[in-house]
């Protein structure tokens, strides 16, 4: 896609965005994204493409991701956080609410996501210099006054469902994955899973270090 360096650009949609514009998205040297949750494309393989493109990139660009307290509202999204966090992102917790989402690439291209219209989002590319610049700016100085993921999560409980609950109560009391996994109807592989995300979200190397700590966090 080629843009006036002096010109804004409005896209409508999500496929429209990847059709015409993903490859603004492959930062060289940083990546930057602000959004109020983990939930804000309406079509998660479109982002799920666009983040396997960057993946792909060596050397790897810097990332950075800023969110609002709502990104962890839920055991699946706090824990796609934290496998970000573990991926070598650097994330932050902002409790300024947030745009719906900026995204800024190699701060010399920035895109502003709109709230949904009838399902459809428009993203408006910017790619002049001084307005990139304000928005590069605005980013950083929110980022300085925001809290680290792992220390914001330090002293709360993560956002576990009764499932979830269920699983370390069972943990607790001592029984093996087959009799746990037969109790919740499961098979013995997706049992296994659940427990490895249950870890995750517990900052848990162990089985035993995630019963520790589900009791400092009074969730059993």
């Amino acid at each position: 896609m080629t843009v006036d360096l002096d010109q804004n650009v409005i896209l409508r949609g999500e496929r429209e965005l990847l059709e015409r514009a993903w490859r603004l998205f492959l930062a060289r040297e940083e990546f930057a994204c602000a959004a109020t949750d983990m939930k804000t494309w309406a079509m998660p393989e479109i982002r799920e493409r666009i983040a396997a493109d960057r993946r792909r990139l060596v050397p790897r660009p810097a990332a950075y991701k800023l969110h609002n307290p709502a990104a962890l509202a839920d055991e699946e999204s706090e824990r796609r956080l934290v496998e970000i966090a573990k991926g070598g992102a650097s994330v932050r917790i902002c409790t300024t609410p947030l745009p719906h989402e900026t995204i800024i690439v190699d701060r010399r291209t920035a895109i502003l996501a709109g709230p949904p219209e009838n399902g459809v989002r428009e993203y408006t590319v910017v790619r002049s210099p001084s307005v990139v610049k304000g928005v590069v700016s605005l980013f950083w100085a929110t980022w300085e006054t925001s809290a680290d993921l792992a220390d914001y999560r330090r002293e709360r409980p993560p956002a576990l469902s009764e499932e979830s609950r269920r699983i370390l109560r069972l943990l607790a009391g001592g029984l093996k994955d087959e009799a746990a996994a037969r109790q919740l109807g499961m098979s013995l592989r997706t049992y296994r899973r659940r427990v490895a995300e249950i870890l995750t979200l517990l900052d848990a190397g162990s089985r035993f270090q995630a019963g520790l700590r589900a009791h400092e966090l009074g969730l059993l």
